[in-house]
């Protein structure tokens, strides 16, 4: 029997966690702490999640390891919020697999990077996610993170895309805000239910009243119910209370700088603060991250603990 699906609101709008993967001291997926993270974030009001994006250390996991994490929050989220997949890989034929191992899994749309590693053209990138999209039949979402997969998803790609219903949103991870609000207004009239979702977690008052439906924030994964509020003020048109909670989270943002960058890097202390956080929270069993990266030393936890205090979240 297929896996029933949740329906896709066009656009999405809200708060759209990216789920980190929580692992075993071995370093396998722990299932249980993945549905009790999915039940506490659908528990504070988010209206979506994002599995297996930079959050999800999805650039570290085997596929095996992706469609256990997948399965057990499409099982515990049990149809309440939709569930994005992350399908992130270097060619198209690998996130073609990687998307029917989603397809199957129950996840309700699919969200691609550009390829990476090799060089691409816009026009090959435009083929590329026409075909991701002709070889599963679920939404499809661009992932911008130049950061990661070298290669900005020109505006030109993303209205053609968007136009002719290849894609159904954006999540814009670049960084790059003028070009990101540049963009709105012409999509806004070749696809109004297009969603564009911003990952720019510590401008997202800003964003919001640009015009985009929503955010995905690493941080929701500490402090899902800070953005929800954002989220809701911003809605609200109360946009003195958006930039308060914008003020809160973005003190709450310094946790990925525990790490000691003599010693790791940036992903290492960004991910294993976040983990650690959650961990300290009880929202998941074990602070864990996957190799190679640097586990972060008793005095670095002790940092984040500092952090969670100051917010009110311990």
């Amino acid at each position: 029997m297929p896996p029933l699906r949740t329906p896709l609101p066009a656009p999405l709008r809200g708060v759209v966690p990216p789920l980190i993967t929580p692992l075993t001291p071995e370093g396998e997926v722990d299932t249980a702490s993945v549905r009790r993270l999915t039940t506490h974030l659908i528990g504070a009001g988010v209206h979506a999640l994002f599995l297996l994006g930079s959050s999800g250390e999805a650039a570290y996991l085997t596929d095996a390891q992706r469609r256990t994490a997948l399965e057990a929050a499409v099982d515990a989220a049990a149809g309440r919020v939709p569930v994005l997949a992350g399908i992130i890989e270097t060619t198209t034929p690998r996130a073609l697999e990687r998307a029917e191992d989603a397809v199957k899994a129950g996840a309700d749309a699919l969200v691609a990077t550009a390829p990476f590693y090799t060089r691409t053209h816009p026009a090959e990138i435009a083929r590329h996610f026409r075909r991701l999209r002709a070889g599963a039949d679920l939404p499809l979402f661009a992932y911008d993170i130049p950061a990661s997969v070298h290669t900005k998803l020109d505006r030109a790609t993303l209205l053609a895309l968007a136009a002719d219903g290849t894609l159904a949103g954006l999540k814009d991870s670049s960084g790059d805000e003028g070009s990101l609000r540049r963009l709105l207004a012409p999509l806004r009239a070749a696809a109004p239910a297009f969603t564009v979702l911003t990952g720019s977690e510590l401008t997202v008052d800003g964003a919001l009243l640009a015009g985009v439906d929503g955010v995905v924030p690493g941080l929701g994964n500490v402090d899902a119910h800070g953005y929800v509020r954002l989220y809701e003020a911003a809605r609200a048109g109360d946009w003195a209370a958006a930039r308060a909670e914008q003020d809160r989270l973005a003190a709450l943002f310094a946790l990925v700088d525990a790490g000691d960058p003599a010693r790791m890097g940036g992903s290492s202390s960004a991910l294993g603060a976040f983990k650690a956080a959650a961990h300290l929270r009880g929202l998941i069993a074990c602070p864990a991250t996957a190799a190679p990266q640097v586990p972060l030393a008793e005095r670095e936890i002790a940092y984040v603990r500092d952090l969670l205090v100051a917010a009110g979240l311990l």
